[in-house]
């Protein structure tokens, strides 16, 4: 028979084991949580890591649409001959606008600098100052759902001086292409730039340099 003594300790035995069941309960709960999070988090980078990853390659296709333009543009024998090392016509500063207008997406220097981070590159509005993607070349590249860009990336081509033919008779140009790629999701946006020279002008070809903008 026990004892008011063995009653009470057999008591705080089981209440000590009841307040150590539930601590560890709570912290092997808090140790499920902070897993999850740190799952949850990495599956969310992988995401964005992969979302970047498909904008940037549709922003080098712009890129490389761009230059295809450049050369030999088959939208209209009239938008091939716009680019010459020697003129300037159809290069405006607010760019030029307009799905119908010939000299979409042509800048004059200095003026697309603010496309590099302006939600006017990502415009697919009719009255646009940026190129779609095939819209002078006759390319084409899928969209939709899943690992591919959500939308047609953009482009504007800008013109600039080019300086190794500054000191000669007449002024020659090159241009900077400006491109924005999508990711799966319209917010995954990727911006790159490349300066280009058509081939064949003062003795040289094909791009000067091209850099990760955003």
């Amino acid at each position: 028979m026990r004892t008011g003594h063995q009653q009470f300790h057999h008591h705080l035995q089981r209440g000590t084991a009841l307040i150590v069941s539930l601590l560890m309960m709570l912290i092997i709960l808090l140790l499920g949580t902070a897993m999850a999070n740190i799952a949850l988090t990495d599956e969310k980078a992988a995401r964005n890591a992969r979302d970047r990853v498909i904008a940037m390659h549709a922003a080098e296709l712009a890129l490389a649409d761009a230059e295809q333009d450049i050369e030999n543009s088959t939208d209209s024998a009239s938008r091939s001959t716009i680019f010459s090392a020697e003129s300037s016509v159809g290069f405006t500063e607010n760019c030029g606008r307009g799905r119908s207008n010939i000299y979409q997406g042509l800048c004059s220097i200095g003026s697309s600098a603010p496309f590099a981070t302006s939600a006017e590159l990502a415009n697919a509005d009719n009255d646009s100052a940026s190129v779609e993607f095939g819209r002078f070349t006759g390319q084409t590249m899928a969209t939709g759902n899943g690992p591919l860009p959500c939308r047609l990336p953009r482009y504007v081509i800008e013109l600039i001086l080019d300086n190794s033919a500054a000191q000669t008779a007449n002024a020659r140009f090159m241009y900077r292409i400006t491109a924005l790629g999508f990711g799966p999701d319209s917010r995954s946006q990727v911006t790159l730039q490349s300066v280009y020279r058509k081939a064949g002008s003062n003795g040289k070809d094909d791009h000067a340099s091209s850099q990760d903008k955003s």
